[in-house]
């Protein structure tokens, strides 16, 4: 085997000795996920262009170290960095955030992202154009990248797209022999070596007469709003162990090295917010059965709040809101490495959590940030719903509404102003990160968070969650949100201090069976949950060495898969 001091110079050689991370400091927010997961590395690795990315890969296969690919590392399930101590091999990770590009295709309606293409970017380029990317920023992983997005199967919040998904990529394999291979399949020519298709491809030296339409790869899964309209079909409308939307980078959790992914996008219309709130959970039901069946085109959003969510969201994630409100997502990021590195600081003398205690302090001295009528509404109403639509269903959507709810369930709904509207989706987003900041906030008291990610069936009224005794006995809160008329939710549990989260969690995954919900829904398997048999067979078959992101759903950390420990 290839030493460790050999590796390490020919990966400076490679990218130069500044993008060569080697000491705890400096990899810490590499290494340790958004949310779970850390572990050990030989070196994070930070190339600058795809031929860079391919002369590291190379170096670490051929020195038979294991790879995990990275880009921004907003995940939250620990699915992009190490998790544990007991890999067979020491560990590169590639972060590529420095391999920005963005490049429009068919007069912009596809594009190629490189690895380092952000949500945010791609949403920005576009704009111009009046056209949106599968999903704009409003994600829970506000920061994230394209790629990851595609990897994971990514659902996001519009109704209309589905999944991340592609056909078309460009990905590096290591196959069954230990050998590495370039397989271009984004159906545009650029040569034959991979040094003269990576440098092509950096430099968008292709012409619109080398770039197919004919090869029959889609680049978003067109099936999607039609499968979402079926509110009767006892099965859910999305989740990451669909053995339908597992292509090649489609779903692969970093098995394999994407360099790009070619992506449809779409024109971006003109909507109107609606508010509702009610106490009877039937209420949303109603709501979203009509509205998914009888409008003119498909609702663009529908995100659910319970009322602890808004709470813990509203405190607890204020920061988050006020940072995007006042700056854009462009500045997350570099907000998250700037605390990344604070906290990485103060945990050498033993002290967790600094960054967080510091911030909730100063948030808890400002004024709710939430426009007035959604605060008159949290004391209102239990359960809230956000419906974003387009104007051609404006006027029906304001009807049904209007009859609907004056027909004396007790519910109401108001109609958003721009700003109330775009503050309402923000609040909703923020929610995701803001149990975090409530478990650092208060170590004394929580042990930690359980947070799933489920599918329910389409055809399930029974959507709110009863637990048992015992369980609602260890838990200090509850926070429910997410895509009500794709029928994923996120449930995220703060435990009381000697809990065992995990015992809890496998019991919470036998409740969750018992209602037929598939999980995890959209945030892919990370070092969380349990790859289920298709999942953990399609992982095998792209990776089949295990070079690639190891342990992965809970497979195999050992060359070769030995000692594979797949299944439910």
């Amino acid at each position: 085997m290839i030493s460790r001091d050999t590796l390490l110079k020919q990966l400076r050689d490679a990218v130069g000795r500044d993008h060569v991370l080697t000491d705890g400091q400096s990899t810490r927010r590499f290494r340790k996920g958004h949310r779970t997961g850390e572990g050990n590395v030989l070196a994070v690795v930070r190339p600058g262009t795809l031929l860079e990315q391919w002369r590291v890969l190379e170096a670490a296969v051929a020195a038979d170290r294991i790879v995990i690919m990275q880009a921004a590392n907003t995940g939250l399930t620990g699915g992009s960095t190490p998790d544990g101590k007991d890999y067979d091999r020491e560990i590169v990770l590639i972060n590529t955030l420095r391999i920005t590009g963005v490049q429009l295709i068919n007069d912009g309606e596809q594009v190629v992202c490189l690895p380092g293409a952000t949500l945010d970017r791609l949403e920005q380029d576009l704009a111009p154009l009046g056209r949106e990317p599968h999903s704009v920023i409003g994600s829970s992983c506000i920061g994230a990248s394209v790629l990851g997005g595609v990897c994971n199967n990514s659902g996001g919040s519009l109704v209309r797209r589905g999944p991340a998904y592609t056909e078309l990529a460009l990905y590096a394999q290591v196959t069954e022999d230990g050998s590495l291979e370039l397989v271009n399949h984004l159906g545009i020519d650029l040569g034959n070596s991979p040094e003269e298709i990576l440098t092509r491809l950096q430099r968008g030296d292709y012409s619109p007469y080398q770039v197919s339409n004919e090869a029959g790869g889609k680049a978003s899964d067109q099936r999607y709003g039609e499968h979402v309209r079926d509110v009767d079909a006892d099965t859910p409308a999305r989740f990451n162990a669909d053995p339908s939307r597992l292509f090649e980078a489609s779903g692969s959790a970093g098995k394999l090295c994407l360099f790009a992914v070619r992506l449809d996008t779409f024109p971006k219309e003109p909507s109107t917010v609606f508010y509702v709130g009610t106490n009877a959970a039937d209420d949303l039901t109603e709501v979203r059965r009509h509205l998914l069946n009888h409008l003119p085109s498909l609702p663009i959003a529908g995100e659910y709040i319970h009322r602890t969510a808004f709470d813990i969201g509203e405190k607890y994630g204020k920061d988050t809101f006020l940072l995007i409100d006042r700056f854009g997502t462009a500045r997350v990021p570099g907000a998250f490495a700037m605390k990344s590195r604070v906290d990485g600081f103060f945990e050498r003398f033993g002290l967790r959590g600094i960054s967080d205690r510091i911030i909730q302090l100063a948030m808890n001295l400002l004024p709710s940030h939430l426009p007035p009528r959604m605060r008159e509404y949290r004391e209102r109403f239990e359960h809230h719903l956000m419906i974003r639509v387009a104007n051609d269903s404006l006027e029906e959507t304001r009807r049904f509404l209007s009859e609907y709810f004056a027909a004396g369930s007790g519910g109401a709904f108001f109609e958003c102003d721009a700003d109330e509207g775009r503050k309402a989706f923000l609040h909703r987003f923020a929610i995701a990160g803001a149990a975090i900041r409530y478990r650092e906030a208060h170590r004394s008291s929580v042990e930690d968070i359980l947070a799933l990610d489920i599918a329910l069936r389409r055809n399930d009224r029974d959507w709110v969650e009863t637990l048992p005794a015992e369980m609602e006995e260890q838990i200090i809160h509850k926070l429910y949100y997410g895509h009500f008329f794709c029928h994923v939710f996120h449930q995220d549990y703060i435990v009381k201090k000697g809990t065992d989260p995990i015992a809890m969690e496998h019991a919470m995954w036998k409740l969750l069976d018992e209602r037929r919900a598939e999980y995890p829904a959209e945030h892919n398997v990370g070092h969380l949950y349990v790859a289920k048999p298709a999942l953990a067979g399609f992982y095998r078959e792209l990776d089949p060495t295990n070079a690639f992101n190891p342990g992965i759903g809970h497979t195999s950390k050992k060359k070769h898969w030995e000692e594979c420990c797949g299944g439910h």
